[in-house]
């Protein structure tokens, strides 16, 4: 007979699947580079097929967001072939993309005059199973809204990730809540100009995972938080 521990363990792993966290099949790869914000999620993998949620309280914070996402959206667009990002006016500088491995061809851009309009716009992106990844930008999204998100993003396995130009964020049917701001750069020679990106990056809802805060560069193709690096140097100092 199984013991009730082990019973109990396929039966959270069984409610994981169900929400959105399915066990890795590779356990140990990082297929997104996210390194060890892996370790606030369920599972320690990013849940691909559901609704990510950032708030931005400043035009800094959505373009810091914006480009965090394309780093995510890099890794899932070299599985699967373009994403969607909706707007009702452009924010994207489209070359811009290919700091994050991301051709601008493969970004298709849908503006729309009205939110309710970019709200069914995302809603029927999500039921398209071709697509890498799909973007919104909101002002605001209900309970109600991000529900439907939700139960597309779980029939087509697409994930959607929602910008929302404000911090006073009301309760959503997402899986998680990020919030990211820009850092100073560090051109790594101690002199003056443009270092690689750098955020913090907060995630300040995950279900059933652990919130935390870190601070990421983007340099080689790849993630690397500030600590990560701040380790690697100090083995390299003493190897």
């Amino acid at each position: 007979m199984p013991e009730k521990a082990d019973i109990f363990a396929r039966l959270r792993q069984e409610m994981l699947s169900l929400q959105g966290f399915p066990a890795p099949a590779l356990p140990g790869i990082d297929a997104l580079g996210l390194g060890r914000i892996n370790a606030a999620f369920p599972n320690g993998v990013f849940p691909r097929a559901a609704l990510h949620e950032f708030v931005c309280g400043s035009p800094e914070g959505a373009a810091a967001s914006g480009a965090f996402i394309s780093g995510i959206m890099a890794a899932l667009m070299r599985q699967r072939g373009a994403a969607l990002w909706i707007g009702q006016r452009q924010r994207i500088y489209p070359p811009a993309l290919r700091t994050y491995g991301i051709r601008p061809e493969q970004v298709l851009f849908l503006y729309v005059q009205k939110e309710k309009e970019a709200v069914w716009a995302l809603e029927e992106a999500l039921r398209c199973s071709a697509l890498s990844a799909v973007v919104g930008e909101l002002r605001g999204l209900d309970f109600m809204a991000s529900r439907r998100l939700q139960l597309a993003i779980e029939g087509s396995g697409v994930p959607c990730f929602v910008l929302r130009p404000n911090t006073q964020s009301g309760a959503t049917a997402a899986v998680t809540r990020w919030e990211v701001q820009p850092l100073q750069s560090d051109t790594g020679d101690g002199l003056p100009g443009l270092g690689h990106p750098r955020w913090q990056v907060r995630l300040l809802k995950v279900r059933n995972g652990r919130p935390g805060s870190w601070n990421v560069e983007w340099k080689g193709g790849r993630f690397r938080t500030l600590e990560e690096e701040t380790y690697v140097q100090a083995q390299t100092k003493t190897g």
